[in-house]
């Protein structure tokens, strides 16, 4: 077996452009072909940031429109995600080209605060929050995605206004829940990976059960994921020792697949040998490979 240096690409694939030169002495790393952008809310007056990713067809294509990926955690999923979605097409394309829109934290701020604010639903946080952490604010994050982020992407990036995927994990894939139960038509497409249904006694799957009281169809394409390992085994540390999120994703797979929406496409996957840390990498590149298949 070779190794990742010994790699030979076969003859058919396209030959990788060559790297941006890194600027030395000392200095820190740059994403090549990666934007930044301020967006701040004018609501909650915190300033906030978008890193964009644009395709490699981007410039080569100026008539075509491209589906738009936007990204929680950025901090995190935005360096890991650009790089599964070109290494994917390595050897020839499988997943189709995409804009990669990460979503920052509050400038400034530590990433737990900003993820335990803006991505929870209701303020009954958990006893372990961090110290002074506020929760809830879920709504208001949910009204700035809706009224600044996505019409700032729409009006500089050549965008398919009918193709917008939210991804998020953990405390993410809990605001994608909120999104989806109460805005689903904010994106067309979701990928969820070990949502913390747990938060708040379950208040995720009241918004579920609301959203069906109210509507006859979801029109949605879901991907969920979660990691072996999330299932609850006390005394075997390789698994939770609190809350069983594998037996809380097939809860939300199975009332969702109860509801018989007419619109509504749903693949879920538990992925083994994978825990809440460890399997979201995995859960991305299989996301990518469910929604946007090249066709």
């Amino acid at each position: 077996m070779t190794g990742l240096g010994a790699f030979i690409a076969p003859a058919h694939a396209e030959a990788p452009s060559t790297p941006k030169v890194q600027t030395g002495g000392g200095r820190p790393y740059e994403i090549p072909d990666s934007e930044v952008w301020d967006v701040p809310d004018p609501v909650s007056k915190r300033g906030y940031q978008v890193f964009v990713a644009l395709p490699p067809s981007y410039a080569k294509q100026p008539q075509r429109r491209y589906p738009v990926l936007y990204v929680t955690d950025a901090d995190y999923a935005f360096p890991i995600i650009r790089q599964l979605g070109r290494r994917l097409n390595v050897e020839g394309p499988q997943i189709e080209e995409f804009i990669l829109v990460g979503l920052s934290y509050g400038k400034g701020e530590d990433g737990g605060v900003s993820r335990q604010r803006d991505y929870t639903p209701t303020p009954n946080g958990p006893s372990t929050a961090l110290p002074g952490a506020i929760h809830g604010q879920g709504r208001a994050y949910q009204q700035y995605l809706r009224e600044q982020v996505k019409p700032f992407i729409a009006a500089r990036y050549r965008t398919d206004p009918a193709r917008s995927i939210f991804l998020g994990h953990s405390y993410g894939a809990l605001l994608g829940m909120q999104i989806l139960f109460t805005d689903p038509g904010l994106f067309s497409s979701y990928i969820l990976g070990s949502p913390s249904i747990w938060y708040d006694k379950r208040h995720a799957m009241k918004l579920e059960a609301n959203y069906a009281e109210q509507n006859p169809d979801l029109k949605a394409n879901i991907y969920l994921y979660v990691g072996a390992y999330e299932a609850l085994r006390e005394g075997d540390r390789r698994y939770n020792q609190t809350v069983d999120m594998v037996a809380d994703n097939r809860a939300l797979e199975a009332v969702l697949l109860s509801r018989k929406y007419a619109s509504l496409k749903l693949k879920s996957a538990v992925l083994n040998d994978e825990d809440h840390l460890t399997v979201a990498p995995r859960g991305f590149t299989q996301g990518l490979k469910y929604l946007l298949p090249v066709r």
